[in-house]
């Protein structure tokens, strides 16, 4: 295993890169990157964290959070995204979600040794909240389920269950994303611009986050047909049921608002999905599912404005107490 290293997010977070070997894609050798946080002194449990689509590990009050609960923090940049892209690669493409499956366990067999098999309390956001689960079920219903594999929760934040947008694109838009998907995956579909989700975030623009917008940029990625048919085999499945093995929490924004530039509704909603589909699919997971509505929220509940975010962070100290986890 490589030494851990510096990371750009300062003195209290390292960074371990994870060699994936040749990439079933074809786009070369992949990466993952681990972040970690410096951790308390007695870590009884840990904390796994997974971004979403164009996007990356920045947040730094989430694992203050978690730190200062006793956890040690740890966040993973997914192959092709963030840290972990290399030249020449299609940022976050993957034809097929379960990939993720080697990265994920990688990283919390890391996680896992780093802490003494503390118990790990998975979180992620937007897309991150559709592979996680996904691989969770998986996990599950292998030798020893995820209890098995010292896994003790799950928190997602504004997980993206299904495709938002008009009713065609999830019957016959999907079919013919499909299709596209056989012929030419890495081209990118023609989709409207919008910055204002990102406008809205970043200190440069109307925001008050600093991240790094060769990692996040305010437009985002582009969409290809590859990627999103990946995204909706997944969400196929969800659909059908999961069994993810623990208690899980389900935040999400009380409204939805979708532009192509910002307004100030813009910071008081979802300005990416819809979060009626959230609400809808959380059942999906199986077993025990809180879902708490963050009034006023924004797409990530943990970058919102100051009272939504503090709404937040309450509901998961709540949650955390609830099940034994603090």
């Amino acid at each position: 295993m490589a030494d851990w290293e510096p990371d750009a997010l300062g003195d209290d977070y390292s960074q371990l890169t994870i060699d994936l070997g040749d990439d079933p894609d074809g786009e070369g050798q992949v990466f993952a990157t681990l972040v970690r946080r410096t951790p308390p002194k007695r870590a009884e449990r840990a904390v796994l964290y997974v971004h979403g689509f164009s996007d990356y590990f920045f947040q730094k009050e989430l694992a203050d959070f978690f730190t200062e609960r006793g956890y040690a923090f740890f966040a993973l940049d997914l192959r092709k995204c963030g840290r972990s892209r290399r030249e020449g690669q299609t940022p976050h493409y993957v034809s097929d979600l379960e990939l993720y499956d080697k990265e994920l366990n990688r990283a919390l067999a890391i996680v896992r040794h780093e802490t003494g098999d503390a118990g790990v309390v998975l979180a992620a956001h937007s897309t991150g909240g559709l592979i996680l689960p996904l691989w969770l079920d998986r996990l599950n219903r292998g030798g020893g389920g995820t209890r098995g594999a010292g896994i003790d929760g799950l928190v997602l934040n504004s997980p993206w269950f299904d495709l938002q947008g008009k009713a065609w694109m999830r019957s016959i838009g999907t079919q013919a994303i499909r299709l596209a998907a056989k012929v030419r995956p890495y081209e990118p579909l023609k989709l409207p611009p919008t910055d204002a989700y990102g406008t809205s975030l970043h200190s440069s623009a109307r925001g008050v986050w600093e991240f790094d917008l060769a990692f996040k940029p305010l437009q985002g990625y582009a969409v290809t047909y590859g990627w999103l048919n990946a995204i909706r085999r997944g969400h196929a499945r969800l659909h059908r049921g999961l069994d993810v093995g623990v208690p899980s929490l389900v935040l999400r924004s009380t409204r939805s608002h979708f532009a192509g530039s910002w307004s100030e509704r813009t910071d008081t909603s979802d300005a990416v999905l819809d979060v009626k589909q959230i609400a809808r699919w959380s059942g999906c997971l199986g077993g025990t599912v809180s879902v708490v509505p963050i009034q006023d929220a924004r797409h990530d509940v943990f970058l919102s404005l100051d009272e939504p975010r503090k709404a937040a962070y309450s509901a998961v100290d709540s949650w955390l107490d609830r099940s034994g986890l603090l």
